[in-house]
C-alpha cells in the first residue's frame, strides 16, 4: 500500500489550531492521490495501491452534564466517544470552525485530529475542472479499479441522519450527519444537476418549479450587479418599496457553467474566466446571487415533480444551509381562492412517496415559527397589506403534495376513498408536486423549511391552465412573488442562528454538528 507519512493524532484545546492541523492533513492526503494519478495518467502504474484517508475529528465526553440547553446543536448527548470524518476545509472552513469552537467551548475537552481508516475515493480528489476519466481507456479505466480506491456507496448511506445508525460495540458515536465521503458524493452530484461548483451556493435557498422565476430572478440579479456596491444600490419595486435583492453586500451574480458577473466596479478574479455558458442547461439548473460570507440567496429550479425535489435537498443539504424556501405554483382546492392568492403551509399531506421508507408517514413535519412569521411578514411588506386585508390574499393551511401528476383525471366521485375526498379531509388548501417533500427533507436533515405558494389553477372547480390565461397569470404574480420569498430571506438573515435552527428539528439523541 502506498500511503503519505501520516503523523500520530494529536489533541488540541484551540479550536483553529486544530481546523489548521486537519486541513493540513487533508490536503496532505489530496497532494499524495494527485501525484500518483498523474504519473498514472502519463503511463507510470504504481509497484501498489495507493490510498490517503480522510481526517477525522474526535472527542471524548465523561459527564451527563449538558451545555446550555436552549441550543440546538453544539454538544452531544451525553458520555461517550464521539467523532466524524471531514472533508473540502477549503470550502467548510467557517462551518467546521464553528462547530469546534462550540465542542470546546461547551464541554471544556481537547478535540482530537488525525487521520482516519476511509480512504479518499479517488474522484473526490480531481480538482474543480479536471475530467481524468475522459483521457483514460477502457483498460485504463478498469486498471483504476485496481490502484486506487473509488466511492464505496456502502459508505455513504443516511442511516445517522434518519436515526436508524447504531454503532458497533466499541465503535465512536457520530459526531455529524453527514461522513466525508456523503459529503463528497452530494459535492460531485450537485456540479451535475445543477451546473455551477458547490462553493457558489448560499446559505438561504429558494426552490421553485416553474422557470418564469428564474428569468425574473436572472433579470433580478443582472440589475444588481449593474449598480454599484454601496452607492444607489436601492432598486424601487412597483409600489416604491425598497427590493429586498439589492440591500449592500452581494457582490456577484453566478449562473450555469459557473458563469460570474461581478458587482459593477469590482475587479474579476482568477478563475472567473474559466466559466463558460453549458451548450443546454442541467437538470435542474442554479443561480446564485453572492455575498462574501454566503449569506445571500441560492435559486434552483427543481422542475417539476417529488423526486427531484428529494435528490435536490438531498445533495445541498450537506451543505448545511440555514433554510430553504418553496416558491411555486399550486392547485386551490377552495372555491374562496381567486387565482393569484398566496398559500403559507404550516402542515402537509403526504402523497408523493419519495420519503417513505426515510421518513415515515406517521412523522409530523411541524411549522417552524421562525419561517412562518418571516414569510407572513414578508407578504404583508411587498403587498402593503396587513390585518383583515392580508387574508383576503393570503391563506394559511395544509398543502397536499402528490407524485400523480395527473391528479384532476383520477375518478373523484365513485369510491370510498377518492383523492377529492382525502383532501377534504386533511383540510387541504391548496395542491402541489413538491413542498411536502422538500419541508419533509428539511426535517429529516435539520434544516429550517418554509413554503409559499401562488395559487395558478382550481381544478375541482372548473378553473384549468389556458394558454392565455396561465401567461396572464405568470407576468402579473411572478415578480411579487420572488420578492415576497427574498424579503423573507432578509428577514430570516437578520436572526441568530441558534435562532433560526429550531430545536424542534433535532431528536433527543443528536449529533453536535448543526
Amino acid at each position: 500500500m502506498i500511503e503519505p507519512d501520516n503523523p500520530p493524532a494529536q489533541q488540541f484545546t484551540d479550536a483553529d489550531k486544530a481546523f489548521e492541523h486537519a486541513k493540513g492533513l487533508y490536503d496532505a492526503g489530496i497532494a499524495h492521490l494527485r501525484q500518483h494519478l498523474n504519473a498514472y495518467l502519463t503511463g507510470q502504474v504504481p509497484a501498489s495501491r495507493v490510498r490517503a484517508c480522510y481526517p477525522f475529528v474526535r472527542v471524548q465526553v465523561d459527564t451527563v452534564q449538558r451545555a446550555d440547553s436552549r441550543l440546538s446543536y453544539g454538544f452531544v448527548s451525553g458520555p461517550g466517544v464521539f467523532e466524524t470524518t471531514l472533508t473540502r476545509p477549503e470550502l467548510f472552513a467557517d462551518y467546521y470552525r464553528e462547530q469546534f469552537h462550540l465542542l470546546v467551548r461547551n464541554h471544556g475537552v481537547p478535540l482530537e485530529v488525525g487521520v482516519s481508516t476511509q480512504p479518499i475515493p479517488v474522484h473526490f480528489s480531481f480538482a474543480e475542472h479536471d475530467h481524468v476519466e475522459g483521457t483514460l481507456s477502457a483498460q485504463g479505466r478498469l486498471l483504476l479499479r485496481d490502484l486506487f480506491d473509488l466511492p464505496n456507496l456502502g459508505a455513504m448511506d443516511d442511516g445517522i441522519a434518519n436515526g436508524t445508525h447504531e454503532a458497533a460495540f466499541g465503535e465512536a458515536q457520530p459526531l455529524a450527519l453527514f461522513t466525508a465521503p456523503r459529503v463528497d458524493y452530494s459535492l460531485h452530484r450537485l456540479r451535475h444537476y445543477t451546473g455551477t461548483a458547490p462553493e457558489h451556493f448560499q446559505n438561504f435557498v429558494l426552490f421553485t418549479n416553474y422557470q418564469f422565476y428564474i428569468d425574473e430572478f436572472v433579470r433580478l440579479g443582472h440589475e444588481v450587479m449593474s449598480t454599484p456596491l454601496g452607492q444607489g444600490d436601492l432598486l424601487d419595486d412597483q409600489a416604491g418599496h425598497e427590493d429586498p435583492a439589492a440591500s449592500d453586500g452581494y457582490t456577484m451574480f453566478v449562473e450555469p457553467g459557473n458563469v460570474v458577473t461581478r458587482r459593477n466596479g469590482s475587479a474579476h478574479e482568477p478563475g472567473d474566466e474559466l466559466g463558460a455558458v453549458p451548450p443546454r442547461l442541467p437538470q435542474m439548473p442554479a443561480y446564485h446571487l453572492v455575498r462574501p460570507d454566503r449569506s445571500g440567496i441560492t435559486m434552483v429550479n427543481i422542475g417539476v415533480g417529488p423526486s427531484n425535489a428529494k435528490t435536490i435537498t438531498d445533495h445541498i443539504a450537506v451543505l448545511r444551509p440555514h433554510a430553504w424556501i418553496m416558491l411555486g405554483h399550486c392547485a386551490g382546492l377552495r372555491t374562496t381562492q381567486q387565482l393569484g392568492d398566496y398559500v403559507l403551509a404550516h402542515g402537509y399531506v403526504r402523497e408523493d412517496h419519495v420519503l417513505d421508507e426515510e421518513l415515515p408517514l406517521w412523522v409530523p413535519i411541524p411549522p417552524l415559527a421562525e419561517v412562518q412569521v418571516a414569510l407572513e411578514a414578508a407578504v404583508a411588506d411587498i403587498t402593503q397589506l396587513s390585518g383583515y386585508e392580508l387574508k383576503g390574499v393570503m391563506r394559511t393551511g395544509t398543502v397536499a403534495t402528490t407524485d400523480n401528476r395527473n391528479w384532476e383525471l383520477l375518478p373523484f366521485h365513485h369510491q370510498l376513498t377518492t383523492p377529492e375526498r382525502r383532501f377534504s379531509q386533511s383540510r387541504a388548501i391548496a395542491l402541489d408536486m413538491e413542498s411536502a417533500t422538500i419541508a419533509a427533507n428539511g426535517f429529516r436533515f435539520r434544516v429550517p423549511y418554509g413554503t409559499l405558494l401562488c395559487v395558478s389553477d382550481k381544478p375541482l372547480h372548473g378553473e384549468i391552465k389556458l394558454p392565455g390565461m396561465a401567461n396572464h397569470f405568470y407576468r402579473a404574480r411572478v415578480d411579487q412573488h420572488l420578492r415576497i420569498g427574498m424579503r423573507a430571506i432578509e428577514l430570516l438573515r437578520r436572526l441568530r442562528l441558534d435562532e433560526l435552527h429550531s430545536r424542534k428539528l433535532r431528536s433527543f439523541a443528536e449529533v453536535a454538528f448543526q
